[in-house]
């Protein structure tokens, strides 16, 4: 089971769930992507879903679900598209799909990011991630520690020498045959809700659910809820062999 994080957050956003999932029976792996928690930013040509894979190798890992979060919902998508071989089942959290085109909303919001950061003023930056992304469940605790995800992942990436664009894989997803769930929440932005309702339309075993209370990141907004809805769709689709945990 590998638990991959949203582009606000690092492998800490799953600490509400990866211990109920080893204490299910499932192996779990946590990393840090790029530029992210524990991660340094790339020196080289890479790519996130990759990286992944490689990750996967050097753990002897055959075959895994993946669960993704925003933009660890998009390197599953490439992932599983790329090597569908390699994945057995995706959990998709208010995830980004392979290509899409960013709505108004979304432009609006990276060219006020853009500006702050260009500006210097990296808290501004880090508090407008904080309530763009959470919706009105999450309190006081989680904010913060969005707060702590975002401004580390900013201060790594701002101050990289060189940034390293990331290539792509091909990412068709008619290749994808693994179950999905595709979740959104009823607080997002449109972009979002829009991609997760439309992904059963594009691969021929997902399922989409809405949760009403929901913003972008639901699985720690409600972490339990989404913990129980994650283990009922892993027991259905992949069951548990064993217990560990890889970070």
């Amino acid at each position: 089971m590998v638990l991959l994080h949203s582009g606000v957050c690092d492998r800490r956003m799953w600490d509400p769930q990866w211990a109920a999932l080893a204490a299910a029976g499932y192996r779990v792996i946590r990393p840090d992507l790029r530029g992210f928690g524990l991660s340094p930013v790339a020196d080289r040509p890479y790519s996130d879903a990759g990286d992944v894979a490689e990750l996967l190798r050097e753990l002897g890992v055959e075959r895994a679900a993946l669960a993704g979060s925003s933009y660890g919902g998009r390197v599953a998508l490439e992932l599983a598209a790329s090597r569908p071989e390699l994945v057995t089942a995706l959990a998709l959290l208010c995830p980004a799909v392979p290509g899409q085109e960013p709505g108004p909303e979304l432009r609006s919001f990276a060219e006020r990011e853009d500006a702050l950061l260009a500006a210097g003023d990296l808290d501004a930056a880090v508090e407008l991630n904080v309530e763009r992304w959470l919706g009105p469940e999450a309190g006081d605790e989680v904010r913060e520690r969005v707060r702590t995800m975002q401004r580390h992942a900013f201060e790594v990436q701002l101050a990289a020498a060189e940034q390293v664009r990331q290539t792509r894989p091909e990412a068709d997803l008619a290749r994808i045959a693994a179950p999905c769930l595709a979740v959104s929440g009823a607080h997002d932005v449109p972009d979002f809700r829009e991609l997760a309702a439309g992904l059963p339309e594009r691969l021929p075993q997902a399922r989409h659910v809405e949760l009403p209370w929901a913003g972008h990141l639901p699985s720690l907004e409600r972490p339990a809820e989404v913990t129980e809805l994650l283990l009922d769709f892993l027991r259905v689709t992949v069951p548990p062999a064993s217990a560990n945990v890889s970070h």
